[in-house]
C-alpha cells in the first residue's frame, strides 16, 4: 500500500483548485464541507480566491458569535465536515507500533491538500488493553494522534470496546478468559450460537471480569485514553466515538454469524435473549408485571436467520397481541439502557474534555418492522434520539450508503434526522466501505444527494477507509471529485467526472506543484 500511497498523493494536486471548504449559510439550504485550512490555500498555493469568499468568511464569524451570544447552534447551518477513516490495521497487533508508518504519512499529507477536515482512528480495547485488566498500551496510538498534528488535519477517534468485523479482534484476552468460568456472558440465540464480538448487555453491571463490571471495564478504557491523549483533546481530537454494540452499534447481534454488515442480509433475524443473563431479566421483568409465565423465554413463534422476511408467525401476528407488546417493549428497553449505562460512562469521563461525543446506530436501509425489531430497535428510532439528545450525544447513523441504497435509503435516513430534529440531537454519517467508484455518478449520485440535501443532511460524514484500493488510479480521481462535488453541490455535473478514471487535468502553478514535492517528502 505504500507505494500506491506515494504514488498518488501528486493526485491531491488538481482537487484543491477550489479549496473544499465552501461557506454555508443560514437558510440556503445547501451542504458542504467545513473548511479545513483554507483560510490560507489561496494565498500560500498561489490561487485566485473566489469572488465573495472573504464576504461570505465574514458573515459566517458574525452569524457564529449571534449563536455564541444566544447559546445554542443550528446545526443546519453549519458546514459539514468530511472525514476519512484510517486504515482499520493501522496500528500493529500488540498495539506498540504504526503498520507503514511513510505511506499513513503521505495518505494524510494528500487529504490535506484536498482539504478533508480530518481522519477516523479506530481504537480496539483488545489491541490496547490485551492481557491485563490494568496495563493499557497507546503508543502505536499516540504516534498516529502526533501524525494527524503535524499534518495539520483533525482527528476523529472510535473507542471500539465490541468486535468489529473480521478486522479487528473482538474482546482482550483477559475478558475472554472469563468466558471459561460464565460462558453466558455472550449473547446466545434460540439454538444456543454465541456471539463472540459482544458481550451480553445483561451482564453490564455484574463484576465477572476480573472482580469488575464490563461497565466498569469500559469506563476504566475510556479514562485510560482521556488520560494518555489529554495534550490531544480539544484540539487535534474533535470527536470521540464510544461503542454500544456489535461493530460498535446501538443495536442487539441478530443477524446471522459471519455476517458483518446489515445489508447483505435480507431476513429478520433473530431474538438475542437466550444467554441466562438475559434470561433472569425477562423473568424478573414478567413477575414484576403479573405474568410470570411470559419470563420463560423468547417468543415460540420467532423467526430464524433462514426464514424467508416476515413469514414468521410472530411478525404476521403475535407482535400486535399483548404478549407481543410485552416483549417486545422489554427488549427494546433493554436496549436502551445498556445503551445509557455506556453513555453514562463516557459522560463521567469525557464531560469537560471540549470534545463531540457520538455513538453508532445502525442504517438498516431496508424499511421493515422485523428487522428493527430484533435488532432492538422497536418503536424507531426516537427513544434512541431522546436518550443521546439527553448526554448531548451525536447520533453516528453508520451502514452502507450508495447508488443501491435508492429511495429508501433516503427516507429512512429523513425519518432518522427527524427524530433527532424532534429531540434536540445532532446527525453523522459513516459510510460502511468504498462507495465513489461504484456510484458512477459521483456526488451527483445517491451518496452526494443524502449529504447535501436538507431533509439528510448530516453535520459530518466519515467515508471508510483509507489504504491501497482508497489511493488506486480507479478510485481516488473519483473521490476528488466527490469531495469538489460535496463543496459546491449546485455546480455537480456528470460529465466532470474522469471518463476513464484517470487523474483529473493537471493545474499549472504551486497547488501541483505542491503535491509533487508532497510526494517526493513521503
Amino acid at each position: 500500500m505504500e507505494a500506491v500511497l506515494m504514488q498518488q498523493t501528486a493526485a491531491a494536486g488538481p482537487a484543491t483548485r477550489r479549496c473544499v471548504g465552501k461557506i454555508t449559510l443560514a437558510g440556503h439550504g445547501l451542504g458542504a464541507v467545513r473548511l479545513a485550512g483554507t483560510t490560507r490555500c489561496a494565498a500560500s498555493w498561489g490561487v485566485r480566491a473566489r469572488p465573495g469568499l472573504a464576504i461570505a468568511r465574514a458573515q459566517l464569524v458574525a452569524e457564529e458569535q449571534r449563536t455564541e451570544v444566544a447559546g445554542e447552534a443550528d446545526d443546519d447551518a453549519r458546514a459539514m465536515r468530511l472525514f476519512v477513516g484510517l486504515p482499520a490495521d493501522v496500528i500493529s497487533c500488540n498495539g506498540a507500533a504504526v503498520s507503514r508508518p511513510r505511506a499513513i504519512r503521505a495518505g494524510l499529507r494528500a487529504l490535506k491538500l484536498l482539504g478533508v477536515e480530518g481522519v477516523e482512528l479506530p481504537v480496539s480495547w483488545a489491541v490496547v488493553q490485551p492481557g491485563s485488566e490494568e496495563k493499557f498500551e497507546w503508543t502505536g496510538y499516540l504516534a498516529v494522534a502526533g501524525m494527524v498534528r503535524d499534518a495539520g488535519l483533525s482527528l476523529r477517534v472510535s473507542l471500539l470496546t465490541h468486535g468489529r468485523g473480521a478486522t479487528l479482534p473482538a474482546l482482550p484476552g483477559w475478558v475472554v478468559d472469563a468466558l471459561a468460568a460464565d460462558p453466558d456472558i455472550l449473547f446466545a440465540d434460540r439454538s444456543g450460537n454465541r456471539r463472540k464480538e459482544c458481550l451480553s448487555f445483561a451482564v453490564d453491571d455484574l463484576p465477572l471480569l476480573a472482580g469488575k463490571s464490563p461497565i466498569q471495564a469500559y469506563e476504566a478504557f475510556f479514562r485510560s485514553f482521556a488520560d494518555a491523549f489529554q495534550d490531544f483533546l480539544g484540539s487535534t481530537i474533535t470527536d470521540v466515538t464510544v461503542s454500544l454494540g456489535p461493530d460498535g452499534e446501538l443495536r442487539y447481534p441478530s443477524y446471522p454469524p459471519g455476517c458483518d454488515l446489515v445489508d447483505g442480509y435480507a431476513g429478520d433475524g433473530e431474538f438475542q435473549c437466550y444467554d441466562k443473563h438475559t434470561l433472569a431479566r425477562l423473568k424478573q421483568h414478567a413477575d414484576s408485571s403479573g405474568r410470570p409465565l411470559w419470563g420463560l423465554a423468547g417468543p415460540h413463534d420467532a423467526p430464524r436467520y433462514e426464514d424467508p422476511p416476515e413469514s414468521s408467525g410472530f411478525f404476521r401476528g403475535s407482535w400486535q397481541t399483548e404478549y407481543g407488546s410485552f416483549f417486545l417493549s422489554w427488549y427494546a428497553g433493554e436496549l436502551l439502557a445498556h445503551g445509557d449505562r455506556v453513555l453514562a460512562a463516557a459522560t463521567r469521563v469525557f464531560f469537560g474534555k471540549q470534545i463531540e461525543l457520538s455513538a453508532k446506530v445502525p442504517f438498516l436501509r431496508r424499511r421493515s418492522r422485523p428487522a428493527e425489531a430484533t435488532a432492538g430497535l422497536h418503536g424507531g428510532y426516537g427513544p434512541v434520539a431522546e436518550m443521546f439528545a439527553r448526554y448531548d450525544c451525536t447520533v453516528l447513523v453508520s451502514g452502507t450508503m450508495d447508488a443501491a441504497a435508492g429511495s429508501e435509503a433516503e427516507e429512512v435516513l429523513a425519518q432518522i434526522k427527524d427524530a433527532c430534529t424532534g429531540h434536540g440531537a445532532r446527525i453523522a454519517y459513516e459510510n460502511a466501505s468504498l462507495v465513489v467508484a461504484s456510484d458512477g455518478a459521483g456526488a451527483a449520485g445517491a451518496l452526494g444527494g443524502l449529504l447535501t440535501a436538507d431533509r439528510t443532511r448530516p453535520c459530518h460524514f466519515t467515508y471508510q477507509r483509507m489504504g491501497a484500493e482508497f489511493f488506486s488510479p480507479d478510485h481516488w480521481p473519483l473521490f476528488v471529485q466527490f469531495a469538489r462535488d460535496l463543496e459546491f453541490p449546485e455546480e455537480s455535473h456528470e460529465d466532470d467526472l474522469p471518463a476513464d478514471g484517470g487523474q483529473l487535468a493537471p493545474l499549472s502553478g504551486r497547488v501541483e506543484q505542491g503535491a509533487e514535492k508532497e510526494a517526493q517528502l513521503a
